[in-house]
């Protein structure tokens, strides 16, 4: 009887997976794992800087260092991989090449190695890692087999929505609107903890009621926001309902709200945090920061006071808190304007640069722009947060301005998806734009 023996790969990586993911190395089983000698020297370029990847670049140097020294292995020749049953090798070529400062020499050398490597052994297949698309490219045109690397990579076509709908019967669905608990055994659809749940009448499916699903009691709860919304914010359609729901959820801890520009992201958690804060009393305080990017660049870039160097940076979030009060303040509140709240310190916005190191307990934390962080500054943001403080990820994943991350590899993606079974998160995808007609067109068309 014969037996398949699986063909052994060989992985050449490029410098921006390890600046990524300094654990690369470990992520491709039993096979062989090569490191050109350009991507150590790359990596070095780094190893000084504060910011995320001078951390990643010390960590794969650490890394490197604790596996060169293993019982007379050398990383030229390589160094078994004993976690994985794989091999790591540090590829120099027989003649280093004249350097002349050019833009992307490096890459050049990179992906020459990796065509020499092949030629070298072309029985055993050859992949090329790199989460450069154009390289990508340029190695497709050289014959050379290409992959992104997709270690946390989350597709953001397949992420979870957070909305389900179910077809029942007529009476399940009065049920709900009477504002009763349902039953989710009497819903045959997959449901994830507090997702939003569209209840339709079989045969009647204009008859519908909203809910929410509650882990806790197994049970379809009713929504807790009617058509009034909060602070005169009122939902405009089926996934704000439910995101407002889900922001005045206290057993919610962790929420991501992924939309385009224009579906009411920051807005409603504003209103949200208002409503939780001011009127409730159910947090201390609201604090709203957006990443001022990169992530630890230092705001004396800028001229002028620390209050004029964050106005520039901070105005999106200003002009939310002025169209809420502007719209219309809550009956509770004693305060004429958000200036009030923000100098008696109920209100704080302030940017992600100085948050490394704080202890946040009992407040309403919005994260605004989370698609611009990646996961390991998203894992710093939620690890500050302390006891009974609720977080809020907004976030559109398609405009990026991160270059070391993409739609499927951020921060906000990733957390939506990794949260998607636990029952302290919950997730909402916003669709329709409600800006304005104009606005919503515009992102259609152009």
């Amino acid at each position: 009887m014969l037996t398949s023996v699986s063909v052994k790969k060989t992985y050449v990586l490029d410098t921006n997976v390890v600046l990524h993911d300094p654990l690369a190395v470990y992520k491709f089983e039993d096979n062989t794992v090569v490191l050109p000698i350009f991507v150590i020297e790359e990596v070095d370029q780094f190893k000084k800087e504060l910011s995320e990847l001078g951390q990643n670049a010390r960590h794969l140097s650490r890394v490197l260092d604790d596996l060169r020294d293993q019982n007379g292995h050398t990383l030229d020749q390589g160094v078994p991989l004993r976690s994985t049953g794989g091999e790591l090798r540090v590829a120099v070529p027989p003649e280093m090449p004249t350097r002349t400062n050019s833009h992307g020499e490096m890459d050049r050398f990179i992906l020459q190695m990796a065509l020499d490597i092949r030629d070298e052994n072309p029985e055993q297949p050859l992949v090329f890692v790199t989460m450069d698309t154009n390289l990508r490219i340029r190695a497709d045109a050289l014959g050379l087999r290409a992959e992104t690397y997709e270690g946390g990579r989350v597709s953001i076509d397949e992420l979870y929505s957070g909305v389900v709908t179910a077809d029942v019967a007529g009476a399940i669905v009065d049920q709900l609107a009477k504002r009763e608990l349902v039953d989710a055994s009497n819903v045959d659809v997959e449901l994830y903890p507090h997702a939003g749940v569209v209840l339709r009448d079989r045969a009647q499916l204009r008859h519908t009621a909203l809910g929410r699903f509650d882990p806790k009691s197994g049970a379809i709860v009713p929504l807790r926001v009617g058509r009034e919304g909060v602070w005169r914010v009122r939902p405009r359609n089926l996934e704000q309902y439910f995101a407002l729901d889900m922001l005045l959820s206290p057993e919610i801890h962790l929420l991501t709200l992924v939309g385009k520009a224009g579906t009411g992201k920051t807005l409603l958690a504003i209103a949200a945090g208002l409503q939780s804060v001011v009127q409730d009393g159910a947090y201390s305080r609201m604090l709203v920061s957006r990443p001022i990017f990169p992530m630890g660049r230092d705001v004396g870039y800028l001229p002028g006071t620390v209050e004029e160097k964050l106005n520039p940076w901070m105005q999106p979030i200003f002009d939310n808190l002025e169209y809420i009060f502007s719209n219309g303040r809550g009956r509770m509140s004693e305060h004429r304007n958000y200036e009030e709240l923000v100098a008696s310190g109920v209100i704080q916005i302030e940017p992600l640069t100085y948050i490394r190191g704080r202890s946040l307990p009992n407040q309403f934390l919005v994260v605004d722009e989370a698609q611009n962080l990646t996961p390991h500054q998203v894992k710093t943001v939620i690890t500050r947060c302390g006891a009974d403080t609720k977080i809020i990820l907004t976030g559109d994943p398609y405009q990026i301005d991160n270059p070391y991350v993409d739609a499927a590899s951020n921060g906000l993606t990733v957390v939506a998806q990794r949260f998607q079974d636990e029952s302290i998160g919950a997730h909402v995808t916003l669709t329709k734009g409600e800006r304005s007609e104009l606005a919503e067109r515009a992102t259609q068309l152009l």
